[in-house]
């Protein structure tokens, strides 16, 4: 859902993520033709680290539940 919002409308994923700093600046960008394509790489790109985050901060959680993470 998110990259079709990233094709689309790459400002609405930076929202969608609580990146509102980021949506305005990619909003702004977005309004030219020119910067639409460099808003939407943008966006994907800020989503897959989005995803990265989430996947690394669970591994964290699971680790820590395990206790193996213990000196």
């Amino acid at each position: 859902m998110r990259y079709l919002l990233a094709l689309l409308l790459p400002w609405l994923a930076f929202f969608s993520m609580g990146m509102i700093g980021s949506g305005i600046i990619c909003l702004i960008l977005q309004l030219t033709i020119i910067g639409w394509l460099p808003a939407a790489i943008w966006a994907f790109f800020a989503i897959n680290n989005f995803y990265a985050d989430r996947r690394n901060d669970a591994l964290l959680r699971a680790i820590e539940k395990s206790g193996a993470a213990k000196p």
